[in-house]
């Protein structure tokens, strides 16, 4: 095995011979640049994109059970009872019941005719931080039934418009309501999340009691369940399923229930494939950047011929001979590999901010873009090391 001495002398000849052909060099490690670039600013750019939609998936519905209920020609949905055996089950964190409609919402000479009204529970609000003024529906408001509403930024732009709405009066389906509440940007994407449309004129929510009190749904068909700690939401999952087969005298067909969490890990698998099948492809340039060195390396040879035969009269071994070649074909590959990771990072952050993603830098892309140069120039570097050091040293000396 060499020591040392002898490898740190022969990248100081591989280094030389490098920067006497700085043109050759520059082209034969072209494709490796490319390559690199490529696979690092995929892998990078899609990384981003993933971590973004998962966190804005995360953020939405992770922890969340939703329960739909299509109910039987006997029951057609949840009674308060139900609703307290569903919330006596372990690891459930609070149940958020959802009544859901549409309506008329006045307010002086203004009228909203399809407005979105939702009924919900305070637990809905401990969860979701959406009142950006105000407060949001408490469990007060829910025992007594009370007439107050949040209301989102569509209905304060369309009936408040230029006045702060909290502790204003408006008129839904000819009852009048008090605004407690202005929920932000989000709200109609929770909403959207958690199964209900939202009207373009906006949404209203009240508590679930007073809403099943003004619309006649005695029972309850959609609820949320958040979940106390989600390494066991599918167990959760299925105890849910337990005491809804149970309430539904064993039709299975009489709910639906749904969590977030095992689609974000569908999803996350499926875009970990994206990624891998994507950095496949990227790497075919590698493939071609190593076709390049290998030419490179045999040209290189044939030049040599005669400083091979020189060296090996002199009494370098076969060994020697093959370790510098192999060496330099080594330090092109990464030289083009460092400059790859570079100009993949510069291009994916550039598209992160284009793309208004996340910019997620990857130990593991560095290492691979890396790993993947050196492997090609060890690889495609063999062939040409192995011819160098099985040169002759009398027919090396003798050739022009």
């Amino acid at each position: 095995m060499p020591n040392i001495g002898i490898i740190k002398q022969s990248v100081q000849l591989s280094l030389e011979n490098i920067k006497s052909n700085k043109m050759r060099t520059l082209l034969t490690t072209l494709g490796i640049i490319i390559g690199v670039t490529a696979v690092i600013s995929l892998i990078t750019i899609v990384n981003g994109a993933i971590s973004t939609v998962m966190s804005e998936f995360s953020a939405l519905g992770a922890g969340i059970l939703t329960v739909s209920i299509t109910g039987t020609p006997l029951k057609s949905g949840l009674t308060e009872n139900d609703l307290e055996s569903l919330e006596e089950l372990d690891n459930v964190a609070g149940i958020s019941p959802t009544i859901s409609a549409t309506g008329m919402a006045a307010r002086n000479q203004n009228l909203l005719d399809a407005v979105s009204i939702q009924g919900k529970s305070e637990v809905y609000y401990e969860h979701n931080d959406l009142v950006t003024v105000g407060r949001p529906i408490s469990r007060a408001d829910v025992e007594d039934e009370s007439y107050v509403c949040v209301i989102d930024q569509d209905i304060a732009d369309n009936l408040f418009a230029g006045e702060n709405p909290v502790g204003k009066t408006l008129t839904l389906n000819g009852m009048t309501y008090t605004v407690i509440g202005l929920e932000g940007e989000n709200s109609d994407l929770m909403a959207s999340m958690s199964g209900f449309g939202t009207s373009s004129d906006g949404t209203v929510t009240i508590p679930y009691t007073t809403a099943r009190k003004v619309t006649g749904q005695k029972n309850i068909s959609s609820l949320e369940i958040y979940i106390e700690n989600t390494d066991y939401t599918e167990q959760l999952s299925d105890e849910v399923e337990g005491v809804l087969y149970q309430a539904f005298n064993q039709n299975e067909d009489s709910y639906f229930v749904f969590a977030m969490d095992s689609l974000l890990d569908t999803m996350n698998e499926m875009m970990s494939m994206l990624t891998y099948m994507l950095a496949g492809i990227a790497s075919i340039a590698l493939l071609v950047g190593g076709i390049g060195i290998m030419n490179m390396m045999l040209v290189s040879v044939s030049e040599r011929k005669q400083e091979i035969g020189l060296r090996k009269a002199m009494g370098a071994t076969p060994g020697r001979i093959q370790l510098q070649f192999l060496l330099e074909s080594v330090v092109l590959s990464l030289i083009g590999g460092i400059i790859g990771v570079i100009l993949g990072f510069l291009i994916s952050a550039a598209a992160a901010a284009l793309m208004d993603t996340d910019f997620v830098f990857s130990p593991s892309a560095v290492a691979l873009g890396v790993g993947f140069s050196t492997a090609v120039g060890i690889i495609f570097g063999w062939a040409p090391a192995r011819k160098a050091s099985r040169l002759s040293p009398i027919d090396a000396l003798r050739s022009e």
